[in-house]
């Protein structure tokens, strides 16, 4: 990679513009995340639901949980409308692509229910399958991950936090990320990213049960790869940049194993 795409990069981190402040209420609930390559792990980064496979070093997750964390923020204060999800939606892949991140889909597809009612995490499950295969170490890592944020009181500071970030009035967007080591030590990550507007007001997210005539889900989904000169040039620039909203927007979850 040219000299000249590392410097446009840095200039583009330099000119994002985020939220002004962390919110007395987002400050309190503030929880350092320990990353341990040693283990599966995952995490609630605002919208974003994150999981590392055994074997991603923590470095590439603190880049995972950095970048992504550094696109939402980025998107929501862009994006004056939350309720406008593809705009939204626009600007988040926009800093993905521009901060070192190659996403391969971006189009959004009607998301098929074959049954009356519609689970948010069971759509999640559906599209991770197909990505990823049943069984794989991966699909299981998601499954864990979603399996502990069901059996979770609806109050507890990761649905709470999730909730905040995802839902606005009938409408809602979130996204379900996860990194893992491939064969000869190649770095993957699958990213699929969810919209969902209903008739009513949504009350919660992931684990509501809708009846399916009355949401549309859209789903966009796929690969990752990673411009790793690009990547390493900005790491330390998003870092500043992000500052206290890191912890401030992270929730580790409890050990998956």
């Amino acid at each position: 990679m040219p000299d000249s795409s590392v410097h446009e990069a840095l200039k583009f981190v330099d000119s994002i513009q985020l939220p002004d402040r962390v919110s007395e209420l987002e400050r309190a609930e503030t929880v350092p995340f320990d990353f341990d390559a040693a283990r599966n792990q995952a995490a609630i980064v605002g919208s974003e639901i994150v999981s590392f496979v055994r074997g991603v070093t923590e470095e590439r997750r603190r880049d995972v949980v950095n970048a992504t964390l550094l696109a939402q923020l980025a998107a929501d204060k862009q994006v004056g409308d939350p309720t406008n999800l593809f705009a939204w939606y626009d600007a988040y892949f926009d800093v993905l692509t521009n901060t070192g991140w190659v996403v391969q889909a971006k189009q959004f597809v009607d998301h098929a229910e074959m049954s009356e009612d519609l689970h948010a995490h069971e759509a999640i499950l559906s599209v991770a399958t197909s990505l990823l295969g049943t069984g794989t170490a991966a699909w299981k890592v998601i499954k864990t991950t979603l399996d502990a944020l069901a059996k979770m009181d609806r109050d507890s500071p990761w649905i709470t936090l999730f909730d905040r970030e995802s839902q606005h009035a009938s409408s809602a967007r979130f996204q379900v990320t996860l990194a893992e080591q491939g064969a000869g030590d190649q770095f993957l990550v699958t990213l699929m990213a969810f919209a969902l507007t209903a008739q009513a007001n949504l009350t919660q997210t992931l684990f509501f049960k809708f009846r399916s005539n009355e949401v549309k889900l859209r789903h966009s989904s796929g690969k990752l790869s990673v411009n790793e000169t690009v990547l390493d040039a900005v790491r330390d620039l998003i870092e500043s940049k992000l500052g206290e909203h890191s912890s401030a927007f992270v929730r580790g979850l409890p050990n998956l194993d």
